[in-house]
C-alpha cells in the first residue's frame, strides 16, 4: 500500500513532472498553477508506480492531495482504491448517532433513515438503532427490500419499524435524519424540522430551505489508542480515519471489525459540519 502526498518541486522537477518515492510514500509535484494536462500525466505515472511496486491498489491520500479533485478523479478512473474513511463511516454510524445525541443533549430521540439500497452493514445499523432507540422511521422508494428485516424485528423482538415516503410528513417529527443515499435534489423536496440534524453518509447534501437552522454532518474524524499508531498516524498531514480504514480487511464480518475497533479503542473525535465542527 502507498501513501500519497505533495512536495515542493524545483523548476526542472515541476517541468518534467518528477515523482519521488520514499519507501511506501509517493510524493507528487502538484502546485497551484499546474495545468490540467500535467495533472493527468502525473496521475498516469502514479498508477504505473503503484502497479509496478505493489500487489495492492489501496492508497491513502494526504489532506492536501484530497483537495486536488482532478488528480483524485484520475486515480478513481484507474480503479485505485482510495481509503477515505467513507466505508468506516458506515460502520461507525451508530457511534456517530450516539455522539450527536450526547453533545446536543437530545432527550427524546426520533430517527428517520433515508435509504433506497440495503447492504449488510446497513441491516446491522438499522437493527442496532431500532433496538436502542425503538422509534425508527425508514423513508424509501423500495419498501419491498426491507420487508424481511421489518418482519424479523417485529416477530422476534417486538420492534416495529415505520415505513413512509410522504414528502410533507415523513420527516417532520425527526430530530435526527440519517441520509444514507438520497441525493441533495431529493432530500430538499421533504419538509424538515427547522432544527433537525442531518447526517449525510455517502455524499454531501446541503439543505436549501431558508428556515433550516439545524446541523448538517458531512464527515468525521476519529482517534484510537497510541500503541497502534505508526509514523503516518502521528503525521498531521493525514486523517486518522483514512489511515485506520486502510488497515481494515473489508471482507471481514461487521462484528469482527467492531470487535477490533473496540480493542483499538476507536472513538469519534469530531464531526465535520457544513459550517463548523461538533467536537468533544
Amino acid at each position: 500500500m502507498f501513501y500519497i502526498e505533495k512536495y515542493n518541486p524545483n523548476y526542472f522537477q515541476k517541468k518534467l513532472g518528477i515523482i519521488k518515492i520514499d519507501e511506501n510514500t509517493i510524493k507528487v509535484p502538484i502546485t497551484e498553477d499546474i495545468k490540467d494536462k500535467k495533472i493527468e500525466q502525473i496521475a498516469l505515472k502514479t498508477n504505473k508506480i503503484i502497479k509496478r511496486f505493489s500487489n495492492s491498489k489501496k492508497i491513502v491520500l494526504s489532506k492536501q492531495i484530497q483537495k486536488e479533485q482532478l488528480y483524485v478523479n484520475y486515480l478513481n478512473m484507474y480503479g485505485i482504491e482510495i481509503s477515505d474513511g467513507k466505508w468506516l463511516y458506515t460502520i461507525l454510524l451508530p457511534d456517530i448517532i450516539e455522539f450527536v445525541i450526547d453533545k446536543k443533549k437530545i432527550e427524546k430521540v426520533n430517527i428517520s433513515i433515508l435509504i433506497n439500497d440495503l447492504t449488510d452493514i446497513q441491516i446491522q445499523n438499522i437493527k442496532i438503532l431500532a433496538r436502542k432507540y425503538k422509534n425508527i422511521n425508514i423513508v424509501t422508494n423500495h419498501i419491498e427490500k426491507f420487508a424481511r428485516l421489518a418482519k424479523t424485528l417485529e416477530e422476534d423482538e417486538g420492534i416495529i419499524i415505520t415505513f413512509t415516503n410522504n414528502k410533507k410528513k415523513s420527516l417532520m417529527k425527526s430530530q435526527i435524519i440519517i441520509n444514507v443515499d438520497f441525493p441533495k435534489e431529493l432530500i430538499n423536496k421533504y419538509n424538515l424540522k427547522d432544527d433537525a440534524i442531518i447526517i449525510n453518509v455517502k455524499s454531501k447534501a446541503k439543505i436549501m430551505k431558508k428556515r433550516f437552522e439545524g446541523l448538517t454532518v458531512n464527515d468525521y474524524e476519529i482517534d484510537f489508542r497510541d500503541d497502534k499508531k505508526d509514523s503516518k498516524s502521528l503525521d498531521s498531514n493525514y486523517n486518522l480515519k483514512d489511515l485506520y480504514e486502510s488497515k481494515l480487511y473489508k471482507k471481514q464480518g461487521v462484528n469482527e471489525i467492531k470487535e477490533k475497533m473496540k480493542l483499538d479503542k476507536v472513538v469519534i473525535k469530531k464531526l465535520i459540519l457544513n459550517n463548523g465542527e461538533l467536537s468533544e
